[in-house]
């Protein structure tokens, strides 16, 4: 028992300090001194409502709409299924696809066809020159940015289905885009659920 006694009761307190004490610190801490990231950078619309993340990308396909990235993530942006391909940079499979008629559901498009669909949906010549962030998908899947020049593509596409000059879409773009300084690393880049918002306003 004189053994026992203090095993059992320093047990416990360790559960109460590193189970509950601790947790409890570092969420008051966070929620005090970082709120809107400790409850995940989450972005309201104009009436109060969750539209997504910013940390977290989702599927546009409407052509107002900039759209992300290409996404392997489960059937596309699927955060329960973050994932990237994990396909080399000589995959025949990554390059070409796979498009078998008998087994469609196995299908998968490769960079040739990404590209194709890029510079169809956005009215481009079929050489035309691409961002790779345009064609190739993210590590995880879920990337929520795009490069300025993919978001430059597109601008004439957006611009037009919402009736406004592309000029004035570039100009949204320049407003929201960070990188290449000394407090961010990387391509200049464009969170695209945001410009989507600041378009929509």
């Amino acid at each position: 028992m004189k053994l026992l006694r203090p095993a059992i009761a320093l047990t416990f307190l360790f559960i109460v300090l590193t189970g509950l004490a601790f947790p409890l610190v570092v969420f008051g801490a966070a929620q005090g001194l970082f709120p809107r990231q400790a409850n995940g950078s989450l972005v309201r619309d104009s009436h109060g409502r969750v539209v997504g993340s910013l940390l977290i990308g989702q599927a546009f396909t409407k052509s107002e709409y900039f759209h992300g990235r290409p996404s392997a993530a489960g059937s596309g942006y699927d955060a329960n299924n973050s994932g990237g391909t994990n396909l080399g940079p000589t995959s025949d499979k990554l390059i070409n696809g796979i498009h078998d008629p008998k087994n469609p559901s196995g299908d998968f498009d490769g960079v040739v066809d990404l590209a194709k669909a890029v510079r169809l949906e956005n009215g481009l010549s079929a050489d035309a020159m691409l961002p790779s962030d345009a064609v190739t998908r993210s590590g995880s899947g879920l990337d929520p940015e795009i490069s300025v020049e993919n978001a430059n593509l597109q601008a004439a596409r957006v611009a037009k289905a919402r009736g406004l000059t592309t000029e004035k879409v570039r100009a949204v773009i320049e407003e929201h885009a960070v990188g290449s300084n000394s407090a961010s690393f990387g391509p200049r880049r464009v969170n695209v659920l945001e410009i989507n918002l600041a378009l929509d306003k």
